[in-house]
Order: C-alpha cells, then sequence, then structure tokens
C-alpha cells in the first residue's frame, strides 16, 4: 500500500481555542500520519511562549515537515492558507474527494479568464477568511474584552463600556453584518446550488472559513441569515472535522471551537 505521507513527517503545533484546528481536519482529510504537539493558553488567553521556540511569532497553528529519513530541522510553515496550499499541493490526492475545484473550463486550459467560478471563489475564501472577515471578529472580541475589564474598579467601568459601545455603533457592528450579509448571498449563488462556498464539494476553501463561520457561530445571532447558519452546522459534521474533534478529546479531553 501506497505511503499517504510520501515519506514525509509531519507535526502539528496544535492550540486550544485556536485556528490551528482546521489544520488538524485537513491532516485527517488527507489521511497522513503525523505527530500532534498540544499547546494550551494561559490566563491572559494568550499563547504559551514554548510556542517561540517554533517560531518567532509564537502562534498556531504551526507545522512541521521533513523527510522522513532526514537528521536535520523540519521546515516550519506558519499561517494557515499557506499551510493549507502546501498540504494540498503536496497531498491533495489523498482525499477522498478532490478538495480545489477545476481551474479552467473543459478546452479553455492556461487561458486567462476562463477560471471556472469554483476555483476562483476557491482562492478568493482562501484569502478572505484571513484578509477581511477575521479582522473584524477580532476587533469584536477585543471591544467584549473592553466592555468587561479585569480588575477595573466597579465606578470606573462604564467608561471602557461606553467607548467600546461607540466603536461597535460607528464602526464594527455594520461592518460585522455586511460580512454576514455577504456570506447569506455567495451561499445563495453558490455553483450548482451549493452547499459549500465553492459549490456542490467540499473544498480547501471551506476548511479555511470553517474557524471564522463556527466560532462566529456561537457568537453571533444567525437567525436571519439562515443558509450560512446551515452552513456552519454541515461543516461540523463533516467526518474530517468530527474526526479531528475525536483526536483533540481523546489527547486533551475536550475540545472547544472559539475565538
Amino acid at each position: 500500500m501506497a505511503d499517504p505521507n510520501k515519506g514525509t513527517k509531519i507535526t502539528l503545533y496544535w492550540l486550544s481555542e485556536s485556528r490551528s484546528h482546521r489544520i488538524l481536519w485537513l491532516l485527517e482529510a488527507l489521511h497522513l500520519t503525523y505527530e500532534l504537539k498540544i499547546y494550551h493558553r494561559g490566563p491572559d488567553k494568550l499563547a504559551p511562549r514554548e510556542l517561540k521556540e517554533i517560531h518567532p511569532l509564537g502562534k498556531s497553528p504551526l507545522l512541521g515537515v521533513q523527510r522522513a529519513n532526514s537528521d536535520g530541522k523540519p521546515t516550519i510553515l506558519a499561517e494557515s492558507g499557506v499551510i493549507i496550499e502546501y498540504l494540498l499541493d503536496h497531498f491533495g490526492d489523498n482525499a477522498d474527494k478532490p478538495l480545489v475545484p477545476a481551474r479552467y473550463k473543459a478546452g479553455q486550459e492556461g487561458q486567462v479568464g476562463e477560471e471556472t467560478e469554483e476555483w476562483m471563489r476557491y482562492r478568493y475564501y482562501m484569502h478572505y477568511a484571513e484578509g477581511s472577515l477575521m479582522p473584524f471578529l477580532v476587533m469584536q472580541l477585543v471591544m467584549d474584552t473592553v466592555k468587561n475589564p479585569p480588575d477595573v474598579p466597579f465606578f470606573v467601568k462604564p467608561i471602557p463600556r461606553m467607548v467600546a459601545s461607540q466603536v461597535e455603533k460607528a464602526f464594527l457592528t455594520r461592518n460585522i453584518e455586511a460580512n454576514l450579509q455577504f456570506l447569506e448571498d455567495q451561499l445563495k449563488t453558490s455553483p450548482n446550488g451549493g452547499p459549500y462556498i465553492c459549490g456542490s464539494e467540499l473544498s480547501g476553501a471551506d476548511i479555511m472559513m470553517s474557524f471564522p463561520v463556527i466560532a462566529m457561530s456561537g457568537r453571533v445571532d444567525l437567525n436571519t441569515f439562515p443558509l450560512l447558519a446551515k452552513y456552519a452546522d454541515k461543516l461540523q459534521q463533516e467526518e474530517g472535522y468530527k474526526s479531528a474533534v475525536r483526536k483533540i478529546e481523546e489527547v486533551d479531553g475536550k475540545f472547544q471551537a472559539s475565538l
């Protein structure tokens, strides 16, 4: 039987309540063998300093790859989009179904402007998840913290709450709602009726989108965005996602999708 790892040793540096879970999902979906190293956030909700020994920024996810018979240091990959594209480039043929849509329309290979809608969406959402959507969600998380600051006298708390509320009113809420409506409309017009963001089949872009969509579904009322709510539920029912959850529960006792 062929080695799905193609002679490669893979290590995932996984952090609780982080974007790293979608990398674990992809590793499971690609039927890869890997070492899982688990890290936990401290009381300050920040990543532990040990991750800086792996990468200078000390963030997660991080993926180490090296030839199985190599004595050198592994190549360390950072950033979810880079990791997903790297894994799909090298191991995408392991998936039960292709996770990258066909790039060109039949007979139009290599022609500018003849890319399929599925592929153009795939490329877009691989960047949209972190470039457009996540900044607003992270800012909302910051505002939630500002509204309930620890170790602040009760008579001072109304001040940061007022400031955070003004930021939400003037900037944040409308941008988050605009993105929610955008995603609802995109799912409504997904090729071949969806139900995934790029069409009728799961793609790497759905895995990339899974963290903000699933985490957001636990914090934002999606009743007015029924397709987006259904999409969040569907992603969590994917076998690769559930397999990744079971893996964490086995080795760490619990799993929580969170911002």
